[in-house]
């Protein structure tokens, strides 16, 4: 084992080496062809136009030789039989004019006769075998190359016909097989009594002829394919080409260059196709730049209102806050109106204030103040600001926060405007339950998870929850002063980082939200370490409250969903 080891791998080891490299190409051959196959369509056409051709081809050339050489052979053997029989009958003429008494004279008349019949019938030999039955000094011609081909079954036949009788043999010529055909009649000797005659013909030339007219054939066979190839490769690629212009033009226009048309030539059926997606892509183009001009128009409107509402509304809100400020001078109904409206100012900035925010957002001019921050902090101080918001409703908040910092680069106000909008819906919507944050990193992502147990959400209003202005509940008023546009702004500051924002919800079960950012800026979510959905046995069965438990909800707040 040690000097076969020493000398290198055995026979054996390197073929299986050899065995297994040339399975692993022959696999990537295959898959880069059926990847060819999947993907092209010129490639698929044409292999099906060449399969189909080739099978046309095959079935037909076929069908043509055999044509070729039954006629062929069919001809040949009737003029074979009929030459033989000529011969055999001159033969039988000579034998009976012969005036041979002694067995000399009988073997010269033997030798002269197949002679003579071997230079004139053009057989490829001639063969005189006595008759089983007749003695064996009588003589016989039969040549040794020859002999093998007169089986017992044909001699046989002879005899108990006393006719021509014929078969198809291989005739062994310069080490390969020509066909022929052996053809025996019986004939009487002088003295000698029975015999039988035998004339092998050969049909190399009619062999020779086929096999030329096969060769005519496969070449001609061959260049139908070749040409059939250059055909479907060639139409394909008259027909795929302006498909796979469209496709390019159709990506482009995809990509913004709106400007991008087919070239049209001529009037045929492509022609019109090309016209048609131009004049598509046109409409396309007006109704985007229709479109654009609107939404530039609107987004000016509201930023121009939203700026332009600063100055009276700062005039109001001065003499709001005087009259708050007096407000225990006035009556109770008086009083009570200078609340109302200081609280409704407070709504009317911070809807504003997003307003504004969301045309930044729609203009492009959003900008982030990056720095690495860690995120557990971030996370602690909008848990501290919400806390008590969420203990005067009833709910406890409930945070599994990793042990060790977590950096990311973000923009922390942003991130906390996004945190405390998810905290304060779900408070909005947890019914007293308590409120879950948990959050997660690896080593590319961090996620945090805000689920509440409150009246949760269908998929359908989870699909909408970050529309503007959205509510799955029209009817619910909403008890923490929200304009409507938290979410949607939530979700675009999600966006800004690179990160994702997104919700589920069941019915009775509660609500989630995740966001996820990369740890990096530039980097792009893949993965997302904490999943969205609670697994089922973290979801708690329903049970029965009691109205005055610790949770019970305000008389007010019932009064407002009842309303």
């Amino acid at each position: 084992m040690a000097e076969e080891s020493a000398a290198g791998p055995s026979v054996p080891d390197r073929l299986r080496r050899w065995g297994r490299l040339t399975w692993r190409r022959a696999k990537v051959r295959l898959r880069v062809l059926a990847r060819a196959w999947r993907r092209s369509l010129r490639v698929r056409v044409s292999v099906t136009t060449v399969a189909v051709g080739l099978v046309a081809l095959l079935t037909l050339g076929a069908a043509l030789s055999g044509q070729v050489r039954d006629s062929l052979y069919d001809a040949r053997v009737d003029e074979v039989l009929t030459d033989a029989a000529v011969r055999a009958d001159v033969a039988q003429s000579a034998f009976d004019s012969s005036n041979a008494a002694r067995q000399q004279d009988v073997q010269q008349l033997i030798n002269d006769i197949v002679g003579s019949l071997e230079i004139t019938s053009g057989a490829e030999g001639v063969l005189l075998l006595r008759s089983p039955d007749q003695p064996s000094q009588f003589p016989e011609v039969s040549p040794d190359d020859l002999r093998p081909l007169i089986d017992d079954d044909l001699r046989e036949a002879v005899r108990e016909e006393s006719l021509q009788m014929w078969q198809p043999v291989g005739i062994p010529s310069g080490g390969r097989t020509n066909p022929g055909v052996v053809i025996g009649t019986p004939v009487t000797l002088p003295i000698a009594g029975e015999h039988e005659l035998y004339f092998v013909y050969s049909f190399a030339e009619e062999q020779a002829t086929l096999d030329l007219v096969q060769r005519v054939l496969l070449v001609g066979a061959v260049a139908l394919v070749l040409l059939l190839l250059v055909m479907a490769w060639y139409l394909t690629k008259q027909v795929l080409s302006p498909v796979q212009q469209a496709a390019k033009t159709a990506g482009r226009l995809a990509d913004g260059m709106l400007d991008e048309r087919m070239e049209v030539r001529g009037v045929d059926e492509l022609a019109v196709l090309a016209r048609s997606f131009n004049e598509m892509a046109q409409s396309i183009q007006d109704q985007i730049e229709r479109l654009a001009h609107l939404s530039r128009m609107q987004q000016q409107f509201v930023s121009d209102v939203s700026h332009e509402l600063r100055t009276p509304l700062t005039t109001i809100r001065m003499a709001s806050e005087v009259l708050n400020t007096a407000r225990s001078e006035f009556g109770p109904t008086e009083a009570r109106s200078a609340e109302l409206l200081a609280t409704q100012l407070d709504r009317f900035e911070s809807l504003l204030a997003d307003l504004l925010e969301i045309s930044r957002f729609d203009a492009g001019a959003a900008t982030l103040e990056v720095e690495e921050t860690d995120a557990r902090v971030v996370v602690e101080r909008v848990i501290d600001i919400v806390e008590p918001l969420a203990e005067q409703h009833g709910s406890s908040i409930l945070r599994v926060l990793p042990s060790d910092p977590v950096q990311v680069d973000m923009d922390s106000r942003r991130i906390e405007r996004v945190l405390r909008n998810l905290l304060v819906n779900a408070v909005e919507h947890g019914e007293g339950e308590p409120i879950d944050v948990q959050m997660a990193a690896d080593r590319r992502a961090v996620s945090v998870v805000v689920r509440d147990h409150g009246i949760g959400m269908t998929p359908t209003e989870a699909e909408r929850v970050f529309d503007r202005f959205w509510r799955a509940d029209p009817a619910r008023r909403r008890t923490l002063g929200g304009t409507g546009l938290g979410l949607a702004i939530s979700l675009e500051d999600a966006r800004l980082h690179g990160g994702t924002l997104e919700a589920w919800g069941s019915p009775g079960e509660g609500a989630a939200f995740r966001l996820t950012l990369p740890l990096r800026a530039g980097l792009t979510v893949r993965e997302h370490p904490l999943d969205l959905r609670p697994h089922r046995e973290d979801v708690e069965p329903e049970v029965p409250r009691d109205p005055a438990g610790p949770h019970a909800l305000p008389d007010d707040f019932m009064a407002e969903v009842s309303e």
